[in-house]
């Protein structure tokens, strides 16, 4: 499928388009100690697989941007058993955005390629992910690069980890549904000091610093057949906390299994089971393209507190009817506490809300 087909899509709908190749029965993963840096790397007897960054960032001038970038493996179990060198065992897809406050717009690209040739690859070792000319990478020093060089905008940035790991979920083993085939191996890297330059497509060239996300990722299982969309937020706390929530969504919108952390700056940690999360739309946008709701606002209650979510711009909302079909909303976003003070920003992901999310 020729790379213009993924435009527009996000990470975990990249991920379930590619899962629907697999086969049809699944096991529950086993508990298992993570092991570093090994697991920092990719894990090919595995499904699926993404290296996720998002973040906000600013100039010295207060120019303020969002952005993103994501790294996806997928192994295609029909090709496995090929010999051929150019048998694609594995995809590689590749997802940036950034978000330009000022300026009221979202850019964005992907790729797709198979793995090999030396033209897509995922380590093992550690976190090196190459598709063509974009990478991610982690330095012997712990902090990571990406480059990024796309059509209406670039950027090279390093995030530098301030705190430990996170292991989501049961010391790593994050439950996604109410089977327990639904799981993935899941660790965050939150509160990574951000820095380097960011280009638009004009030119306008911007060394910006702030603070980004890293969520790693690995399964073998389908998203449950109920689920028709989600609604999930990475938060960094000024204070040095670190927020995840998300919840899977019925067609009657209501919760079918919720999920998140949240981890103090001292390291304290306390993971939520399914049925402590709430998650209430506040606000809506409609999109003028697909009209198409998303709560662009919302209340989350969580164990550690309540709180509120809101876009810092209506307009995220990405749409490739044209191609795959896929139409979600995913931007950045400021957390306020329950008395409306700005506590934190972080990234709002949507989906299955101008359509059932369709495998």
């Amino acid at each position: 499928m020729p790379a213009r087909a993924f435009s527009h899509l996000s990470r975990r709908s990249l991920i379930l388009a590619a899962l629907a190749a697999a086969a049809p029965e699944s096991w529950a993963l086993p508990e298992r100690t993570l092991q570093f840096p090994r697991d920092f790397g990719s894990h090919p007897d595995l499904q699926t697989e993404w290296w996720y960054i998002t973040g906000h960032a600013k100039s010295a001038a207060g120019r303020e941007f969002g952005f993103q970038v994501t790294f996806f493996r997928s192994r295609v179990d029909a090709a496995q058993g090929l010999r051929s060198a150019f048998a694609a065992k594995h995809l590689v897809f590749a997802h940036a955005a950034v978000t330009d406050l000022e300026g009221r717009v979202l850019l964005h690209e992907q790729r797709i390629a198979r793995a090999g040739f030396g033209i897509a690859s995922a380590s093992e070792a550690d976190t090196d992910v190459r598709l063509r000319d974009w990478s991610l990478l982690r330095n012997k020093d712990g902090s990571y690069s990406a480059r990024v060089p796309a059509g209406e905008f670039s950027f090279d940035l390093r995030f530098t980890p301030t705190q430990p790991v996170l292991l989501q979920g049961k010391a790593g083993l994050s439950r996604k549904g109410p089977e327990e085939a639904q799981a993935s191996y899941y660790y965050s890297e939150p509160q990574l000091r951000t820095q380097g330059k960011l280009t638009l497509k004009k030119g306008q060239a911007f060394d910006v610093d702030g603070t980004a996300w890293l969520d790693h990722e690995w399964s073998e299982a389908l998203m449950h057949p109920d689920a028709v969309g989600w609604d999930w937020i990475g938060m960094n706390l000024d204070d040095g906390s670190a927020l995840t929530a998300f919840r899977l969504r019925r067609r009657d919108g209501s919760a079918l299994w919720s999920g998140g952390s949240f981890r103090t700056r001292d390291g304290a940690l306390r993971s939520f089971g399914s049925d402590e999360v709430r998650f209430d739309g506040a606000k809506a946008w409609t999109s003028p393209r697909t009209q198409a709701k998303y709560p662009t606002q919302w209340r989350v209650e969580t164990p550690s507190g309540i709180f509120e979510v809101r876009a810092l711009l209506d307009d995220q909302e990405l749409d490739s009817r044209g191609s795959t079909g896929g139409v979600y909303w995913e931007g950045v976003s400021d957390l306020l506490d329950a008395q409306g003070r700005r506590i934190g920003r972080g990234y709002l992901e949507m989906t299955g809300y101008a359509a059932p999310l369709r495998l």
